[in-house]
């Protein structure tokens, strides 16, 4: 299919796509205040400035597009039609930057987490998940040893 829209009108449209504060991370950061937890937002002093994190459980969140970050198997991970070159090689750059920051974020010795956009259909699900994998970070357990 051939984009409709003229490429200044869809450029307009690209620079309007936010990188903070989009609906998913609001639902997210909403859906842990509700219980109980306490985070900042964007520590910029974190590789990949994380979207959540969790000081006291040195853990971030990332809340990630499914499209745009390329979530293995879900239905809005698709490809477009045209310019599949260029939209190819735009998913392999933020998926390697991804895995760089993750690295770089354990290497530090914190823990990350992914938030898919499809999983926002299912927060009771997707918090039960949270939650076991927060509970499991490093902080904790070192914390637990000592009792």
């Amino acid at each position: 299919m051939v984009d409709t829209l003229s490429h200044e009108k869809r450029s307009w449209n690209m620079s309007r796509v936010r990188g903070k504060d989009t609906k998913p991370e609001l639902m997210v950061r909403s859906l842990l205040h509700r219980n109980g937890y306490r985070f900042r937002l964007h520590k910029k002093g974190l590789p990949g400035t994380p979207d959540i994190v969790l000081v006291k459980y040195k853990t971030v969140i990332f809340v990630h597009g499914c499209f745009w970050h390329r979530h293995k198997g879900c239905l809005d991970a698709t490809t477009p039609k045209t310019r599949t070159d260029f939209w190819e090689k735009k998913f392999k750059e933020n998926t390697d930057r991804d895995k760089r920051t993750a690295a770089a974020l354990r290497e530090l010795g914190w823990r990350d987490i992914v938030v898919w956009e499809c999983e926002l259909s299912r927060p009771v699900e997707l918090f039960l998940r949270l939650q076991a994998e927060i509970k499991q970070s490093p902080y904790e357990t070192i914390c637990n040893e000592g009792e």
